[in-house]
């Protein structure tokens, strides 16, 4: 269908996972099954752009699309328990928190696009 790289959205969440796996780097010991989650479902966001990126169809690429919705949205709780539980400062959740919902905020704009043409 596209090339994913052109796709700024696809752009914005490749610099998150990058941003998001630095952060959990630096988790202590104790939370790997919370830093094994945060970075599945903030990668899963990327993954899924490219993967209905190359979909036959605009329906089928909305679908993914969702599926990246739906990773964004457990990222944010999983961001928010990090920073509950004190292993993320406050100032680098908020910046996070905030890319994040940006980034499902342009998904839920390009699969509205996308089903309604």
């Amino acid at each position: 269908m596209q090339d994913h790289r052109k796709l700024r959205v696809w752009r914005k969440s490749h610099i998150h996972v990058l941003r998001v796996r630095k952060t959990t780097d630096s988790f202590p010991n104790g939370y790997s099954n919370l830093k094994k989650q945060l970075s599945k479902s903030v990668e899963s966001i990327a993954f899924n752009i490219v993967e209905g990126s190359a979909a036959s169809s605009a329906r089928e690429f909305a679908r993914f699309l969702e599926i990246s919705i739906k990773s964004s949205r457990e990222s944010e709780y999983q961001l928010l328990l990090a920073k509950d539980y004190g292993i993320i400062a406050v100032d680098r959740w908020s910046k996070l928190d905030r890319k994040n919902r940006d980034i499902r905020k342009m998904l839920c704009g390009l699969r509205a696009r996308l089903l309604n043409p």
